[in-house]
């Protein structure tokens, strides 16, 4: 095959495919203001670095909206489409402040002069800038509600909500006399209840599925109806043991069930005239998308590939513009008019192989794990299990670069969706309090188990890998199961437990406290139980750890009281430490790290038997 023009220019085609998947220009689903829909925001890496980008639809002019060094990803259209506000944090440490920007381009400037900084917790724009709704955590106020009204006698930021449990902003109505504030305010981090209150704080409404029955089921909001004076709700619910939408009038209270009867985890979202809701099903690790009539009570499919949808919006025009991809073929934004949305100049990620199903019996039922091996390859191959972080994620046939990379030289990766995973139903996610870190490990086992005696694993030669969760899995994997694993690589892990809670956002310690039922001082025994440190001089197999300095999720100091066992005990290990926060945004930093993790495992891995 002729190389390209572009090829030739770039010198790319050098480069190998791995590589390449990182490099290749990428950009998000695009978010679009609601009443000016041809004006769009989304991200993109086309520089290297993941930032903003904002996109006339009209003109077709596209300009990158932020520059950092470290990117950009929180990113907010106003209803009118005349401002973007985007989050500043300092470094990836993802405590900052509001920043907005016209939309044709100038200088930032505070969004809510008046608010320090602190850790986002959801935010809300009215229309023509009539009401903002901020919300915020902080480790000394716990979560706080503040409400700005432009050209009210007090026009500065009002607080109206304040606890010590996680909080957020959920949506704010059409006419903005609507706020709905998900909470956890009776102390279970996995389950919110929803408070529905008024601009100056008083309370409309509230719905909590967290009482009153054997189990604490959770809600989210969804989004109020997009249409003046409409006062329904859609909102998240788990009644039937998986999350499933209706619609709350909070005006009245009606609660109306779809009962759609899809087998696995749904979400919705309005169409913009409020006749009908976008529906998007996620069953098995694909994903599909239904329109929904209200009036009618019909359920249409929304044609699209097979494979994994990762976002959804429905435009005025009645299309459906959607982002896209599987295992074996990179991300693509489409649109049911047949055209693609958004499609970036420059090198095109290539291909990798198909992911293939795997169902193992468990100790807590039948587990799902997502196989891909080199194109043509018998085992027993060297197999990566690399670990999805969360805990409450799933991995899912949706294209991956990291995975890619491992079979471009020659591994097959398993991923395992472990207890704690979603879209398996509630049972699934919720069964691992207490035991956390130990339950999973009992299901990676068993996928463990089986790839070794299917053929498609060398026992000798296994790799444990992950990032943040996954990454915690991985040193506790290493100290638990220390004969099962030839090599260990943790991102951006929990390594010390205790040192991490004391440590971490407010918002995490509330999970951790729900996860393990009490603080280290309460239950010292279960935080110690699932510790990665507990077992450190267990560990047998290299291992290696990347860390961003400025993580507030997986904190540093608690991965150098890690560290320091390996040292003194002399254990083979590699630290990479970087400038960043919770994992990198720069494409650079990324090939990097997969480059170190590839070396180190080459290194490390016994030679093939025989």
């Amino acid at each position: 095959m002729s190389e390209t023009g572009a090829e030739k220019a770039t010198g790319t085609q050098a480069m190998p495919d791995w590589e390449k998947r990182f490099r290749a220009p990428r950009v998000s689903l695009p978010d679009w203001a609601e009443d000016a829909p041809h004006r769009s925001l989304f991200v993109s890496n086309a520089t290297g670095t993941y930032e903003l980008y904002a996109w006339d639809r009209e003109t077709g002019t596209q300009r990158q909206v932020t520059d950092r060094p470290n990117g950009t990803t929180d990113g907010v259209l106003s209803p009118d489409g005349e401002w973007i506000w985007w989050f500043n944090d300092k470094d990836g440490d993802e405590f900052g402040v509001w920043l907005r920007q016209p939309f044709s381009g100038g200088p930032d400037e505070p969004a809510v002069p008046g608010l320090d900084a602190s850790y986002p917790a959801g935010l809300a724009l009215g229309r023509d800038g009539a009401t903002v709704v901020v919300g915020r955590s902080t480790d000394e106020e716990g979560s706080t509600i503040h409400v700005v009204r432009p050209g009210a006698p007090d026009a500065g930021p009002v607080e109206v909500y304040r606890h010590r449990e996680s909080a957020g902003v959920g949506d704010l109505s059409h006419d903005g006399t609507l706020i709905a504030v998900e909470h956890t305010e009776h102390g279970d981090a996995m389950h919110s209840a929803l408070r529905v209150i008024r601009p100056d704080g008083s309370t409309v409404a509230e719905l909590d599925d967290t009482k009153g029955g054997s189990v604490e089921l959770g809600l989210e909001v969804l989004g109020f109806a997009p249409v003046p004076g409409d006062t329904r709700l859609l909102v998240g619910h788990q009644r039937r043991g998986r999350w499933e939408p209706m619609v709350w009038d909070v005006a009245s209270g009606e609660e109306s069930d779809l009962a759609l009867g899809l087998p696995g985890d749904v979400s919705a979202e309005w169409y913009p005239d409020g006749s009908a809701l976008l529906i998007a099903h996620g069953f098995e690790a694909r994903g599909e998308l239904f329109r929904y009539d209200l009036a009618a009570r019909e359920l249409v499919r929304v044609e699209t590939p097979a494979g994994s949808v990762s976002g959804a919006t429905a435009r005025p025009d009645g299309t459906v513009e959607y982002m896209w991809s599987s295992a074996a073929e990179p991300p693509v934004v489409r649109s049911t008019s047949g055209a693609v949305v958004l499609d970036p100049p420059g090198m095109k990620a290539p291909r990798s192989v198909p992911v293939e199903d795997a169902w193992v019996e468990g100790p807590g039922g039948r587990i799902h794990a997502l196989v891909q091996r080199p194109a043509g390859a018998t085992g027993p191959l060297p197999t990566v299990f690399e670990v999805h972080g969360g805990p409450t994620w799933h991995d899912s046939d949706s294209f991956a670069a990291g995975p890619a990379a491992w079979v471009d030289h020659g591994y097959a990766v398993v991923r395992v969706n472990y207890r704690g995973s979603t879209g398996y139903g509630r049972e699934w996610t919720d069964a691992l309090k207490h035991r956390v870190g130990l339950i999973e490990l009992e299901d990676i086992a068993a996928v463990r188990e089986w790839a070794v005696t299917s053929g498609l694993a060398d026992p000798d030669r296994l790799v444990l890998a992950g990032g943040s969760w996954g990454g915690y899995l991985t040193l506790l994997g290493l100290g638990t199961q220390p004969d099962a694993w030839a090599v260990g690589l943790a991102a951006v892990p929990v390594a010390d437990y205790v040192t991490a809670y004391h440590d971490e956002m407010e918002a995490l310690k509330a999970m951790d406290r729900t996860l393990l039922g009490g603080t280290p001082e309460e239950v010292p025994e279960r935080f110690a139980a699932s510790s990665p440190l507990t077992y450190v001089d267990q560990v047998k197999a290299p291992v290696y750890i990347s860390a961003g300095v400025n993580d507030p999720r997986c904190p540093i100091r608690q991965i150098d009281n890690y560290v320091d066992r390996l040292v003194s005990r002399g254990a083979v290990h590699e630290v990479y430490r970087y400038d960043a926060g919770h994992g990198s945004l720069v494409v650079d930093e990324r090939i990097k790290q997969i480059a170190l993790e590839l070396a180190f495992a080459d290194r490390h891995l016994p030679p093939v038997a025989g």
